[in-house]
């Protein structure tokens, strides 16, 4: 599974290679490239993640854990000071000064972040707690994936007749619905119970992911649309890490003061499926602002 994309990208490198027509070398990247603002950038969102992983154990063993914060701290601030004083900058700092990008950013890593961890708990629910297997677990989260049929068909048609804020802001409404909806999740709940959260979940990403990229780019000089979606790209990436990371230590914060049991442990799942629930409303003021 892992080498399947390692040869699919191998394949794109070799046609993008003799298909993409050559262009020349735009003015302002003769300088070269910046590598130490991706290295610092790249190391600073690793440690931060790292950091949030190990808020799940607690008292114990704090040090490392706040080190690995402060140390990513720290790395963002070196890497302001590296793209102030670059002749090329990775990131044009003042790009942050457009709001309306920022906020777009902003809500899209909580969205990614809540969507992620939601399905990592949801999977750990069904395998580890209820015995399910790999392959009935993925039959049963392909609800999810509705949002690939939505969003070319319904989405487009929302964003003409509504904008892109409401129906992202609709978007992120229903994320809230659906995972408050998993938060009373039982020992032996059917899987009809667990439907409407799937497809309901499927339907917000659908609402909220396309829209969210135009709230990201519009608001950008078009000359600087490349770096606004890179941004935005790296931003859901590290929202998903954090998310993911986020609910793994909640859950692990839970497990470790429960006694062992099915109950405890379930008792563990419910507490982490808050997270989404908290990240989706953290984001539902993003769309208005981005509009």
């Amino acid at each position: 599974m892992f080498f399947a994309p390692v040869f699919v990208a191998g394949a794109i490198l070799l046609a993008a290679l003799r298909l993409v027509p050559a262009e020349a070398r735009p003015a302002s990247a003769q300088g070269g490239y910046d590598l130490a603002g991706a290295g610092s950038a790249a190391a600073a969102m690793l440690l931060l993640a790292y950091g949030i992983v190990r808020l799940e154990h607690g008292g114990d063993d704090l040090g490392p854990t706040l080190g690995a914060l402060a140390a990513g701290l720290a790395l963002v601030a070196v890497f302001i000071v590296i793209e102030r004083r670059a002749r090329t900058p990775l990131v044009r700092l003042g790009i942050f000064r457009e709001s309306a990008m920022v906020r777009a950013h902003v809500g899209a890593m909580l969205f990614l972040g809540a969507f992620f961890g939601f399905q990592f708990i949801v999977t750990l629910y069904l395998q580890e707690l209820r015995g399910w297997s790999s392959l009935q677990t993925a039959i049963a989260l392909i609800a999810m994936g509705c949002d690939a049929v939505l969003a070319p068909v319904l989405t487009p048609r929302l964003v003409n007749r509504y904008g892109h804020a409401r129906v992202i802001f609709g978007g992120f409404l229903l994320a809230v619905v659906a995972y408050a909806l998993f938060l009373p999740v039982g020992m032996d709940w059917p899987y009809a119970a667990m439907f409407p959260t799937l497809i309901i979940s499927g339907t917000a990403f659908a609402l909220a992911y396309g829209p969210l990229t135009i709230a990201a780019t519009n608001s950008v000089a078009e000359e600087e649309q490349g770096l606004a979606g890179g941004l935005l790209y790296t931003f859901t990436q590290f929202g998903s890490a954090v998310g993911i990371s986020a609910v793994t230590a909640v859950y692990g914060f839970a497990v470790a003061g429960g006694d062992g049991s099915p109950g405890a442990v379930l008792d563990a799942y419910r507490s982490a499926l808050v997270v989404p629930v908290v990240m989706v409303l953290l984001g539902t003021g993003s769309p208005r602002s981005a509009c």
